[in-house]
């Protein structure tokens, strides 16, 4: 139930489903799909360059394209399989085709060599959440901002999480709070605020 909680969260607060999985810069897709779609959800048809529409991949074929975009990669692992920036990039490759069990993994590998690097954490977090592993996922977060307490990514999701997974208000209204002091030009701070004051609202 968590992934669709998330996708209503993003809808209500006018953040894109993706939002929870910018910790580090996204990977090329592997699909042509425009925004990130929930594990289960079907995709509506869209147009093609044509005009004509056509059916978005399945997940299978996500997953499909994504193991193939991975074969080089994995290649390389075999004979350096401690290479942390490169099993980070296995897992964006999976996270890019919403294959984020496998993500998770990369991840967690990738961590295991370099456990500051905070954008995988926070990337990890979020196929975390996505898998159905909030307490999980909230608890990544919480060590990510250890290393690192002002980055904006991880402050964001702790924030969406303690509201939406966990009805922590006050907690969530921390998150973001700091988020915005420590970061006075981020460029969602208008969603912010607002998502700050529906929290508020909320509560009451």
């Amino acid at each position: 139930m968590q992934v669709y909680v998330l996708a209503a969260i993003c809808l209500a607060v006018g953040f894109p489903v993706g939002y929870l999985l910018r910790g580090s810069a996204p990977e090329p897709s592997v699909t042509t799909a425009q925004a990130p779609s929930m594990p289960g959800e079907v995709q509506p048809a869209s147009a093609g360059a044509s005009g004509a529409p056509h059916a978005m991949p399945s997940l299978d074929d996500m997953k499909r394209m994504a193991d193939k975009k991975a074969e080089p990669l994995l290649t390389k692992l075999k004979a350096d399989p401690k290479n942390a920036p490169l099993l980070n990039q296995v897992g964006i490759v999976y996270r890019s085709a919403h294959q984020f069990k496998e993500a998770e993994e990369y991840f967690q590998k990738s961590l295991a060599v370099d456990p500051k690097n905070v954008d995988v954490r926070t990337d990890m977090a979020a196929c975390m959440f996505y898998t159905g592993d909030a307490d999980g996922a909230i608890r990544e977060l919480q060590e990510a901002l250890k290393y690192d307490p002002k980055h904006a990514g991880a402050l964001m999701n702790l924030g969406i999480l303690e509201w939406k997974a966990k009805n922590d208000v006050p907690s969530a209204v921390a998150s973001w709070e700091k988020l915005l002091k420590l970061n006075p030009d981020f460029p969602q701070k208008e969603q912010v605020q607002r998502m700050i004051a529906e929290a508020k609202t909320s509560k009451g």
